[in-house]
């Protein structure tokens, strides 16, 4: 009967290893990127709201002072004020 020992079982896997190091290395570290944007994708899938979650803003409702801002903008049939160029250096980009 052969006397089998354990360094003689793992000398074939060693110099295995020893020729295919970067490659396994590579191997797992593409697997452990792709682990981690698999599970990365998922947890943005899950929904991160109650679905009894119910919006303490009312829909069509707005301040006195966003109101007052949006009726001073012109509206677009309006002319508008005519542009000044700037005194001294000219800005190449003005019309």
């Amino acid at each position: 009967m052969k006397n089998i020992s354990l360094a003689s079982f793992f000398k074939p896997l060693g110099t295995i290893f020893r020729r295919f190091h970067m490659t396994i290395f590579i191997v797992f570290l593409t697997g452990c990127l792709a682990y981690a944007v698999i599970m990365f994708t998922t947890l943005l899938d899950q929904s991160s709201t109650d679905k009894t979650y119910t919006s303490p803003n009312s829909v069509g409702t707005i301040d006195q002072v966003t109101l007052n801002r949006i009726k001073a903008l012109h509206t677009s049939d309006e002319a508008l004020p005519a542009s000044t160029n700037p005194t001294g250096r000219i800005n190449p980009f003005s019309e």
